[in-house]
């Protein structure tokens, strides 16, 4: 019986990580907390705007409660990749509608510097840092 590989073993370690980064921005819209509990690390933590470092649980959990809601998220560039080893990060770019914690849904022009790390051979999100551009 012919053995298939993963997805993650026909691609370059860039194309990992990029499509990583584009995966949570659809699983952050479609509420996919499945896909979220599988590419972000156990130890992954989202520094938001506000200074506010949330843990992935806290993070995955106020998605699906609906304290944070993703409209939807259009990507417009993702820059500076660096990958040195097991370690890698981007800059990306999206336009995303949002409602944060009570707050109004507006559009954001949100910049989010992630990082990620390939453990036992797997890439995952080890951090990230919003901002705007």
């Amino acid at each position: 019986m012919e053995q298939l590989l993963a997805k993650d073993d026909l691609m370059t370690d860039k194309e990992v990580i990029i499509d990583l980064y584009r995966q949570e921005n659809r699983a952050i819209v479609d509420k996919d907390i499945e896909t979220l509990g599988q590419i972000l690390d156990s130890t992954m933590v989202l520094h938001h705007m506000t200074g506010y470092a949330q843990p992935k649980l806290e993070w995955i959990d106020q998605i699906q409660n609906g304290e944070l809601k993703y409209y939807s998220s259009d990507e417009e560039q993702i820059s500076d990749i660096q990958i040195a080893g097991n370690h890698a990060s981007l800059i990306g770019h999206n336009k995303v509608k949002a409602s944060v914690w009570g707050s109004p849904v507006s559009t954001l022009l949100l910049q989010m510097k992630m990082e990620f790390a390939k453990i036992n051979g797997k890439w995952a999100i080890t951090k990230q840092i919003a901002s705007t551009y």
